[in-house]
């Protein structure tokens, strides 16, 4: 009967690590001093190798740690950076408890909201409980502006590309019942775990708690190319992994909003190119006029739109090469009478409404998106309207 109940008050919390050594002691300690007494804890820090020695950081901590009755400390080493995903699903694998919690170890997920999280899922009822920045009472701190948007990108192309409706699908962290991922088979392709699980664990239930996002304090983001890349990399499959709603949807209306739908959310992907393209050779490698880094950023985010519209917008999985550059030229022939829509909005606004350019790049984005999609939908891809 003992240990039935203590059981059911556990929980692990994995932690993974690369190149941490200025915050891991520091949140282990708070971790231990936050977690009530009556709820067994095992933290499990994994470490990528990290070159600052993080883990050896680690090793020496718990060498000089005392016991306590209620919190476990253990390490794991593994010999490369093998990325966030599967160094989440190695933890689980050591994890002995039935509730799991996921977090960083930077403090951008504060150690105070652990114990909501397990008390949502007890209170509840529910599967899933996620650390919301996007619901009431939630927010984030310390962001600029362009990561703000990468997030809201990223965030919109998970709920709308994969029919999502939480708020916050890429959260990092979060607590779940450790059988609820039973039998699946987990990829972790990308770094955010929670998205695979909520795609594949179909009809469990999610709770959302708000807390606020603050940006680190000590060490370096590890947002970087390879990690969007490998986040689009991962949407794709998980999108591949459950049937396209027109394959099962027969009225046409339903279906038309369907594939706006993931045209709109592959232009918001191309938006955050043409955006930071644009910034990038206005004020990072050059001081170039404005529309001429606006230009750039068009023929950027022309070239990705076309390859993700083609794929999995309108499933044309034909890449020959003829085929592919004839539908190019289609392509960005009608992105290029938007792109002259939103130049020519873009300096009204900019130098005659004297709106600042980021926004009026916005408004005239928005302007043109939807000639875009039914011309190519017609002309380009050779769909129907309405179909």
């Amino acid at each position: 009967m003992l240990k039935q109940r203590n059981e059911n008050n556990q929980i692990s919390i994995i932690i993974p690590t690369y190149n941490e050594s200025e915050n891991i002691i520091k949140i282990l300690r708070s971790i231990g001093e936050i977690i009530p007494k009556n709820i067994i804890t095992q933290a499990i820090v994994v470490d990528d190798n990290s070159p600052d020695g993080t883990g050896k950081l680690v090793e020496d901590y718990l060498k000089n740690l005392k016991k306590m009755a209620n919190y476990t400390i253990e390490i794991i080493h593994r010999k490369a950076k093998d990325g966030l995903g599967s160094a989440i699903l190695r933890g689980i694998q050591q994890a002995k408890g039935d509730t799991i919690v996921v977090m960083d170890s930077d403090f951008s997920h504060p150690p105070q909201i652990i114990p909501k999280l397990i008390e949502s899922i007890k209170k509840y009822q529910c599967d899933i409980a996620i650390a919301s920045r996007y619901i009431k009472g939630g927010k984030i701190q310390g962001w600029s502006i362009k990561r703000k948007l990468i997030s809201k990108f990223a965030t919109l192309i998970a709920k709308k590309g994969l029919g999502i409706n939480t708020k916050d699908p890429m959260s990092g962290f979060f607590a779940f019942k450790r059988n609820i991922i039973k039998g699946l088979n987990i990829d972790a392709i990308g770094y955010k775990i929670l998205l695979e699980i909520l795609v594949k664990t179909k009809g469990v239930s999610i709770k959302e708690i708000p807390y606020t996002f603050q940006d680190r304090k000590l060490g370096a983001s590890k947002l970087d190319m390879k990690t969007i890349t490998d986040y689009y990399k991962s949407v794709w499959k998980l999108y591949r992994y459950g049937k396209p709603l027109e394959k099962q949807e027969k009225r046409s209306s339903v279906k038309f909003l369907s594939k706006a739908s993931r045209f709109y959310t592959v232009g918001a992907s191309g938006f955050a190119v043409n955006y930071m393209i644009s910034l990038l050779f206005i004020g990072g490698i050059s001081n170039m006029w404005y529309l001429h880094a606006n230009i750039i950023g068009i023929i950027a985010s022309i070239t990705t739109n076309f390859i993700f519209n083609k794929a999995w917008t309108f499933e044309d999985r034909d890449f020959r090469i003829k085929k592919t550059m004839s539908q190019y030229g289609k392509f960005a022939m009608f992105s290029s009478i938007g792109a002259l829509v939103q130049l020519g909005m873009v300096y009204f606004l900019v130098d005659s409404a004297e709106l600042v350019y980021p926004l009026a790049l916005i408004l005239a984005v928005m302007t043109a998106a939807f000639g875009n999609f039914v011309f190519n939908k017609k002309w380009t891809f050779k769909e129907k309207i309405i179909n």
